[in-house]
C-alpha cells in the first residue's frame, strides 16, 4: 500500500512541476460516466454505475482528478450489496493527432475511499484504483470515451476482512474549459 501511495504522489508531483505549470496548455474538465459495474470476490453481482469526475490538465497529457462514483447495488443472492466511493488520482492521456482532436488512449490511477454495504453491515476502505480509456475528441472542448476501471476493496464486515473486487465499464462525456 505504501508503494502505491508513493507512486500516486510521485505522479502528482510530476504533474505539478514548475515546467508543466509554466506551460499555458492547462485546462479544467468535467467528465460524466455511466455504465455497468460488476462485483466479485466475496460479493457477486452487477448493476448500473454512475460517476462524476473533475480536475485539471496541467499539460496535454497529465491531469489531477477528483471523483464520486456510485458503483451500484445488487441483491441477486438474497442479500444486498451496495458500493460507492470518492477519490483522487492522476489521469494520463495521449491523443493520436497533434491538434488534440481524434482518437486517444488514456489511463488513470489513484485512491478511492469506498463504502461497502453487504446485508446491513457497512465499512469504508481506502484502496488504489487503476483504469484505462479509449475515446474520441470531437473538439478541443468535448470528447466521448469508453473506460474500464478496477479496484479491490477489503472492508471489515461481520468481524472479518472481506474481499470485494469492483470493475466498471462506462461510457463518458468529457467537457473541457
Amino acid at each position: 500500500m505504501k508503494k502505491i501511495l508513493t507512486l500516486v504522489f510521485a505522479l502528482a508531483a510530476t504533474g505539478l512541476s514548475p515546467a508543466v505549470l509554466a506551460n499555458e496548455t492547462g485546462y479544467g474538465f468535467l467528465r460524466v460516466e455511466a455504465g455497468n459495474s460488476k462485483f466479485g470476490g466475496d460479493a457477486d453481482g452487477d448493476d448500473n454505475a454512475f460517476g462524476v469526475r473533475g480536475g485539471y490538465y496541467f499539460s496535454r497529457n497529465i491531469a489531477l482528478e477528483g471523483f464520486y462514483t456510485q458503483y451500484g447495488k445488487d441483491s441477486d443472492y438474497g442479500y444486498e450489496t451496495k458500493v460507492d466511493g470518492y477519490g483522487v488520482g492522476v489521469a494520463l492521456k495521449k491523443n493520436f493527432n497533434e491538434d488534440d482532436i481524434g482518437f486517444y488512449l488514456g489511463g488513470r490511477a489513484g485512491l478511492v475511499n469506498a463504502k461497502v454495504k453487504i446485508a446491513g453491515d457497512d465499512d469504508t476502505d481506502l484502496r488504489p484504483y487503476v483504469g484505462v480509456a479509449l475515446g474520441y475528441d470531437f473538439t478541443r472542448n468535448f470528447g466521448l470515451g469508453l473506460n474500464y476501471d478496477y479496484t479491490k476493496l477489503k472492508p471489515e464486515l461481520f468481524g472479518t476482512d472481506v474481499d470485494v473486487k469492483v470493475t466498471t465499464l462506462t461510457l463518458s462525456g468529457e467537457f473541457r474549459f
